[in-house]
This record gives structure tokens, sequence and C-alpha cells, in this order.
């Protein structure tokens, strides 16, 4: 099948994988749900700086990251989704989602399915990984 959208999680992150388990399991979406690093992101057109920095919705000159980009996973999965991410979308409430999607985010490895290496950055978890 070929994938005309992408989004792209943390595959370094336990509670990032477990989460994008939980969408690829109960989320039906055209796109391709992927660990940034199995990425190739000069193709996709983002930076390692953006996938380090939220999860990315990634098509053709169209990007979103964060809830944001949650919000376009969700209004393009099935119809009872979609009112999920059609509220997520508005602008109070995307403006609203961002402190919350990065206090997720800086304490993910304190919550279910997360590990020490969740908090670390990717430069620390690659020095660690190859040892560099």
């Amino acid at each position: 099948m070929s994938h005309a959208h992408t989004f792209l999680y943390d595959g370094d992150c336990a509670f990032c994988t477990k989460s994008a388990q939980f969408l690829e399991k109960h989320v039906r979406t055209t796109a391709k749900v992927m660990p940034w690093q199995w990425a190739d992101l000069d193709a996709l057109g983002v930076s390692q700086a953006q996938a380090e920095e939220a999860v990315l919705w990634i098509e053709v000159n169209f990007l979103r990251a964060g809830p944001d980009a949650i919000s376009v996973l969700l209004r393009r999965a099935q119809w009872y989704w979609r009112p999920v991410g059609g509220l997520l979308s508005l602008k109070l409430v995307s403006k609203a989602a961002w402190p919350v999607y990065r206090l997720v985010a800086r304490n993910r490895h304190r919550l279910p399915g997360g590990t020490a290496a969740c908090s670390l950055p990717q430069a620390e978890r690659d020095r660690l990984r190859y040892g560099g």
C-alpha cells in the first residue's frame, strides 16, 4: 500500500511506542505510522530536530506537529474519531493542548510504558546505544 501521509513518533521511547501501537490497533488511518528513527527524514522533508521535538503528521506541502498532528490523524480516521480530531483542531483547544503535550513529553519516562531512556535527548540515547 502506498502511503500519502506519514505519522512519525519516537521509536526509542516505550511510552511513545505503546501509544503508536494503540493508534495502529484502534485508529484506522491511511498514514504510515512509524518511528522517526526508521524514516527517511530527508525524503519526508523534515529534520531530525523536528522529529525529536514532537510527533509529526507529514504529507506533501503539509506538516503538523504535536497535538496538531494528532488532530489531523484523528480527523482522517474512522467517523467516530473525527469529532475528537475536530475538537482538537479548534484554535483555543489546540492552544491549550500544546502545554499539556509538552508536559506529557517531558514526563513520558514516568508514564505507563515509559522507561528512563524516554527522558534522554536523542544524542544521549545514541551515545549510550552505540558507545559514541
